[in-house]
């Protein structure tokens, strides 16, 4: 058999490999687009693609001629519309494709430093004070930390509980947690424009969906009203959340082993409000 004979073979390989990466690639934004404010204006698109073939055979040269030069604006359009779902896309891809060895090395302290985060949210949550943890993944979030006071400080449960106790200067804002290390405090977030997220949920918990929407941070929100511990992730909101599976959730997201702490959460939790009171 010659080589020619594999050309046709080839071919329909090459064929079925494009037709399954465009597919791919449509599914993936579809998923990403579903149930979020982008949905109605790919209606609206299609709508508008509709009367343009409408008016192509139809004839109706004024529909025609207005349709045709706003076909122009479009791709700016989509960019203005888009620009939140588009991002979070690219950095869905990035996240996924990204070799090994660019992956950023996490967890070189293990579980411990996370747990004296999650024992200082349990520690607020108790005392029903008010705080907003953000933690960097692979997006970096280095123009907020400079916006707000930097600190480059070891993690501790210590430094965090003083941080938002409402008498420091401070506690309004977030903290910023880079490296797994406490890089700023008093860091301001801008808040999401979902209009489907709870009126329930205050400027507090906004700027922890905003952030997470404009990248791959986590953030942790502890209410100073109820006292409810809220978890957010690529701007997916899980309230009430116990300090085991906070845990659990902060770890795995995180793509730290998940081993069992030297002292178990609700026994520190029951030591500190024993200090406390």
């Amino acid at each position: 058999m010659e080589f020619t004979d594999y050309i046709p073979t080839m071919a329909n390989l090459r064929s079925v490999l494009d037709i399954a990466l465009v597919f791919i690639i449509v599914y993936v934004v579809l998923k990403l687009f579903r149930g979020t404010r982008a949905v109605p204006t790919l209606v609206g698109m299609v709508i508008l693609a509709l009367l343009y073939w409408l008016a192509v055979v139809q004839e109706l040269s004024t529909l025609e001629f207005v349709l045709r030069y706003a076909v122009g604006f479009i791709g700016i359009a989509i960019i203005v519309l888009f620009q939140s779902e588009i991002r979070q896309a690219l950095m869905y891809f990035a996240n996924r494709l990204r070799f090994p060895i660019l992956k950023n090395q996490r967890g070189q302290f293990g579980g411990s430093v996370y747990d004296e985060i999650v024992l200082a949210v349990t520690t607020l949550a108790t005392e029903k004070t008010g705080a907003l943890i953000v933690i960097e993944r692979n997006v970096g979030l280095r123009n907020f930390i400079d916006a707000g006071v930097q600190l480059d400080a070891r993690i501790s449960y210590d430094l965090l509980v003083s941080i938002f106790h409402p008498e420091t200067p401070l506690h309004d804002g977030a903290v910023v947690i880079q490296n797994e290390r406490i890089a700023a405090a008093s860091v301001f977030l801008p808040l999401t424009k979902n209009p489907e997220i709870s009126r329930e949920l205050g400027t507090r918990h906004r700027a922890a969906i905003g952030i997470t929407e404009g990248s791959d941070a986590i953030s942790l929100v502890v209410s100073e009203e109820t006292g409810l511990v809220t978890y957010v992730e690529g701007g997916k909101v899980r309230r009430n959340i116990e300090a085991t599976q906070l845990r659990k959730v902060l770890l795995e997201a995180l793509e730290i082993p998940l081993i069992e702490p030297r002292r178990d959460l609700a026994a520190i939790k029951e030591e500190t409000d024993v200090t406390i009171s």
